[in-house]
């Protein structure tokens, strides 16, 4: 039996406000809006077409909330690679994403640390290929 991992949620504080950030600035692609009643939403959104999707998930309590932005306990806990380094970070430095960095070049790739809206820290990161 195969497994992967399909779905991630992520905390964000208003539906309308992580859609803008993750699809308006990200690129990110909108897979599912589904209202579920009681302002309650199923949002889903995918950075590409393959891969690990995210469940925008509204915080609901103040334990949430509290949390919104600090999933990763401050630490880049997400990772976003792509096949095109150059021009993803220019494209998302352009869009207003904030990078707590330049671009660095790793034995293992290239990268650099981003945070979303709420203060998540993203790798953006091209791994190296093997030869």
């Amino acid at each position: 039996m195969a497994q992967h991992l399909t779905l991630l949620s992520l905390l964000v504080r208003d539906y309308d406000e992580a859609l803008a950030f993750y699809v308006g600035k990200m690129g990110f692609s909108l897979v599912e809006d589904s209202h579920l009643g009681g302002g309650k939403r199923w949002v889903v959104v995918a950075p590409g077409a393959a891969g690990t999707r995210f469940l925008l998930a509204k915080a609901s309590d103040d334990q949430q909330t509290a949390l919104v932005g600090g999933q990763g306990g401050g630490r880049v806990w997400l990772f976003l690679h792509t096949d095109a380094f150059e021009a993803d970070h220019a494209r998302l430095s352009a869009a207003g994403v904030r990078f707590l960095e330049a671009p660095r070049h790793e034995a293992y790739g290239s990268v650099a640390v981003f945070e979303d809206l709420y203060g998540n820290r993203w790798d953006l990161l091209q791994p190296k290929t093997k030869a």
